[in-house]
């Protein structure tokens, strides 16, 4: 067994090649003479949207409409195109002393010593099992990311009747994976009282796939063995249950980082996200380490986390040259019915956070929110927004609503006016 190890010494390693990894390397590539490394642990980058074979991608940021794979091949291309090196099927499995990276690859083991670490590795659904639902243990049980591996990646085919768990984007994601196999979707449900996906899918995703959402209704049993053939659900408002035949149950949304890499390098993290706590520069509290994309903010949409990338970028850069980051800084904290702010710290002197917006995950559906902003007892801005804050989606007010923070005040709470 061989033993050694490949020392290799970019200037930035970023670890995940998603939307927001592979931006960040084809902006940085370039003004670092190509010195920077993408590591990502599947076999074919481009992340996520390289298993959702349909429309939706790239329009905030490559300013087009594309499908998954046509949008995740874009991006690699561009990162190469760039400069950047991507190794795939490179898993990184540890710190190694500073902030250098213990990996193990195929072709052997790497010890990966950058000056700057990305953490790109983005979020996952959680499957069943960590959902705690009850009843059988049948097959024919997915989340998003395992019935669009199963569909687009291997070709295999799914049941005929399916009920989904959730009404976010995502949901409607599996939705069009199912109807591209021939397998109808008989229901979505949510346990909020609206459904959790902008009202442009919903309207016309119920129209096109002839299905319904349930609102108020939580599973509560799985049933058959060894295939699944139905589930039971609860209304949540009269305590009523029914049956739902199915052949096939799809889990979505219910996210959480993959955090593991933060946490073992005992950087601090964020009880609301799970993910790391990050600046308006997305640094993290370890010197050198950055944190971006679905990491921070689990989980918004693939354009928006390829710019974080781009945002990430001249703040790598400044770290590379030298630059100290300002001591003085503020806590941003969330108020309910808001669950998480992103990013959670504002420095005094750093430039404002990417696309000037602060992303927020709200457990409540508030239909007009007047957005609040409180420190040391003032009320530092208060506006009425005209979009909804809803469960199941990231919810963006301006950062401009900070500029009246003090950095000696103590923290800063967002919350709504009630």
């Amino acid at each position: 067994m061989n033993t050694e190890k490949t020392t290799l010494t970019p200037a930035v390693v970023v670890i995940g090649g998603g939307p927001s990894g592979l931006r960040a390397a084809r902006e940085l590539a370039p003004k670092l003479g190509g010195d920077i490394l993408v590591l990502d642990r599947e076999t074919t980058a481009g992340g996520i949207p390289r298993h959702s074979n349909h429309p939706g991608y790239g329009l905030r940021d490559l300013g087009r409409i594309m499908s998954g794979p046509a949008y995740a091949r874009r991006l690699v291309d561009q990162a190469v195109s760039a400069g950047a090196q991507i190794r795939t099927s490179a898993t990184v499995t540890g710190w190694h002393g500073g902030n250098g990276l213990d990996v193990t690859t195929p072709q052997g083991r790497l010890v990966v010593d950058a000056k700057a670490v990305i953490l790109a590795t983005g979020a996952r659904e959680r499957p069943r099992a960590a959902r705690l639902v009850p009843g059988d243990r049948p097959s024919g049980i997915y989340t998003t990311g395992q019935l669009q591996n199963h569909v687009y990646l291997h070709g295999h085919k799914v049941g005929k009747r399916a009920v989904i768990i959730g009404a976010e984007l995502v949901s409607w994601s599996a939705a069009l994976t199912l109807s591209h196999v021939g397998c109808k979707t008989v229901a979505l449900t949510t346990e909020y009282s609206h459904s959790d996906s902008y009202a442009a899918f919903s309207i016309p995703g119920r129209a096109a796939f002839h299905t319904k959402v349930l609102t108020r209704a939580k599973v509560t049993k799985i049933i058959g063995k060894p295939h699944i053939r139905a589930v039971e659900m609860e209304n949540l408002d009269t305590g009523s249950r029914t049956t739902i035949e199915c052949d096939t149950l799809v889990f979505t949304g219910d996210w959480i980082p993959d955090h593991e890499l933060a946490r073992s390098a005992g950087i601090e993290i964020d009880t609301g996200t799970r993910g790391p706590v990050v600046d308006t520069a997305l640094r993290t509290d370890r010197p050198g380490v950055f944190a971006i994309g679905n990491l921070l903010h689990p989980v918004d949409t693939a354009d928006v986390a390829a710019l974080d990338g781009a945002h990430v970028a001249q703040h790598v850069l400044a770290h590379l040259q030298g630059k100290q980051v300002p001591s003085k800084h503020v806590r941003i904290l969330a108020d309910a019915p808001f669950r998480w702010v992103s990013p959670g710290i504002m420095r005094q002197g750093d430039p404002a956070p990417a696309r000037h917006r602060l992303l927020l995950w709200s457990n409540a559906y508030v239909r007009a929110p007047r957005i609040t902003v409180r420190q040391g007892g003032r009320t530092l801005a208060e506006k009425r927004l005209a979009w909804p804050a809803a469960p199941g989606r990231v919810f963006r007010i301006p950062s401009s609503l900070l500029a009246g923070v003090r950095p000696d005040d103590g923290s800063v709470r967002i919350g709504i006016h009630q």
